[in-house]
């Protein structure tokens, strides 16, 4: 598939030979929602915890004798039905992340680059260079029309990532960082031709 190459300053720089095994492949949803799924289990921290019985503060003697007091018979006061008592079967810290096959991760990421290409969201960039201005930047891509973009390089430049770390909705990746998640929550995907090699070589 043959795709135009854009630059930074919107002109056309030849084009670009895009692999159909990565950049056509029928759109799984069903693949990349499990991927999502993944990433975001993954990310959560799981530091929600409770304190149990045995970790709230009290003391340890019976409340009062067994029998004779009319009263329901009572062990500790460190007991859930106690004000002060502890909490059952609580959060406890844990790991929420679980395992997913390679080949489905693998799918899931072509499927979301044969998405873009698809609904026209893809664009090849020529290079993704500059010196470290935000305001020479934000022109650029207001001119490109990119008010939300993911731009994928094989290595990313210092002084572009500098420019766009502050700007709403722009975010750049390595090749080795390009994730379903973050090109399905962006607009536009911009991949520069190194970072298409990269790609390549990534899924190859």
């Amino acid at each position: 598939m043959q795709i135009e190459i854009t630059t930074l300053d919107n002109g056309r720089a030849g084009s670009a030979e895009l692999p159909d095994e990565i950049f056509a492949v029928k759109p799984r949803a069903d693949i990349m929602a499990r991927v999502v799924h993944w990433q975001l289990a993954k990310r959560r921290s799981g530091t929600h915890k409770t304190k149990g019985m045995s970790e709230v503060s009290g003391t340890t003697k019976k409340p009062y004798r067994q029998k004779g007091t009319g009263n329901a018979r009572q062990g500790s006061l460190r007991a859930p039905q106690f004000r002060t008592g502890g909490v059952v079967h609580g959060p406890v810290v844990r790991d929420h992340g679980y395992n997913l096959p390679k080949k489905v991760r693998r799918l899931g990421l072509i499927s979301a680059l044969s998405q873009k290409q698809a609904e026209g969201k893809l664009v090849v960039l020529d290079a993704a260079s500059g010196n470290g201005k935000t305001s020479a930047l934000v022109a650029q891509l207001k001119a490109l029309g990119w008010s939300s973009a993911l731009i994928v390089d094989r290595t990313v430049d210092d002084g572009f990532l500098r420019a766009s770390r502050n700007i709403p909705h722009v975010d750049v990746l390595p090749t080795v960082g390009a994730n379903v998640y973050d090109i399905l929550k962006h607009d536009m995907l911009v991949v520069t031709t190194a970072g298409v090699e990269g790609l390549k070589e990534r899924l190859a």
